[in-house]
């Protein structure tokens, strides 16, 4: 007994730290992933492509994972197509639409701006995780939301009403083009991050297996997609990698690192609360975007930043705890 007792709390504790390190990676990707993106893609990189290239990278990262942990072999044996289309075809659809739209609204947004409404997919994601897994919210958990849709209300408005008419067409194309895709991107996450955990909940499916699964059923909407697309008909005329540089991979590449990232961090924690990373997140976006690009904070994203720190904070605190039934 005393020797159980003596080799679980280590084996813990290392497992607590990895999943802290792979927690601040996490963090620092999401942080500086607007302000890269903007700064190394080029308008003319053809949006698809970044979103296949990131997809291929992806895969490759966890079939690495699954060689080196051995965990490829006893998988290949079990798999079926029939469970992966059951469980990683629909998540896998609703992505590929998100990788897209978050493309489209990187190039659009400023950095902060971005990463402030991206937060709105956990409202998202608490609904749709109430519909499918019917899991509840608590009175806490329903006032932080309200206070993010608040946060998301405020920077809308302060992109959405120009102060001189000459740029009024400029906001209107930021808020068609940056805003609405975000919001939109934000319900597609909810629904696959509920769909993912359904399959990794209920169906006990490798977080590691429906990377690659997602990545290659997400590639394959893409690619099917190219042929009535605007994106297809470029590519056609200038090439899959029209406009890429060298820097056009760190973007990419960084992408793919944040979604192992996420698998890491879920498999060590098993579901841990990634709303410590993303404020982190916030914090490292707000400064970076002040010293790099000096830019000073706008009232409305001043006003939406503590709003959308404090009820990340509180959502995550208080949990709902069901209630043990009694005999």
């Amino acid at each position: 007994m005393t020797g159980e007792k003596k080799e679980h709390p280590p084996q813990q504790q290392k497992e607590t730290w990895r999943a802290g390190m792979f927690m601040i990676a996490l963090a620092i990707q999401y942080g500086v992933q607007p302000l890269i993106s903007k700064r190394c893609t080029g308008k003319q990189v053809i949006m698809t492509s970044a979103v296949l290239t990131c997809e291929i990278i992806k895969s490759a990262a966890a079939l690495l994972v699954m060689v080196s942990n051995g965990s490829l072999w006893i998988i290949s044996r079990k798999w079926s197509f029939a469970e992966a289309l059951r469980d990683s075809a629909l998540p896998a659809a609703v992505y590929a639409l998100q990788n897209t739209l978050l493309q489209l609204s990187y190039r659009h947004l400023d950095s902060l701006t971005f990463s402030l409404l991206n937060q709105t997919k956990l409202v998202f994601t608490a609904v749709f995780m109430f519909l499918i897994l019917g899991y509840r919210q608590t009175k806490q958990q329903v006032g932080a939301l309200l206070m993010l849709l608040v946060a998301a209300m405020l920077l809308s408005l302060g992109q959405s009403s120009p102060n001189k008419q000459s740029k009024r067409i400029e906001q209107e194309a930021k808020f068609m083009l940056g805003i609405v895709p975000i919001l939109a991107a934000s319900v597609l996450s909810g629904l696959g991050s509920t769909l993912c955990q359904w399959a990794g909940q209920v169906k006990r499916r490798s977080t590691y297996l429906m990377t690659v699964e997602m990545s290659i059923f997400g590639s394959i909407c893409l690619l099917v997609s190219m042929f009535w697309s605007p994106d297809g008909k470029s590519i056609q005329h200038n090439g899959f990698f029209y406009g890429w540089t060298p820097l056009t991979y760190v973007p990419v590449v960084l992408n793919a690192i944040g979604g192992i990232l996420v698998g890491l961090i879920t498999q060590l924690a098993g579901g841990v609360k990634k709303g410590f990373v993303i404020v982190s997140a916030l914090m490292i976006t707000a400064m970076l975007e002040v010293v790099l690009e000096g830019k000073g904070l706008s009232g409305y994203v001043v006003a939406a930043l503590p709003l959308v720190v404090s009820s990340t904070i509180i959502h995550q605190r208080y949990p709902y705890v069901p209630k043990a039934k009694t005999a």
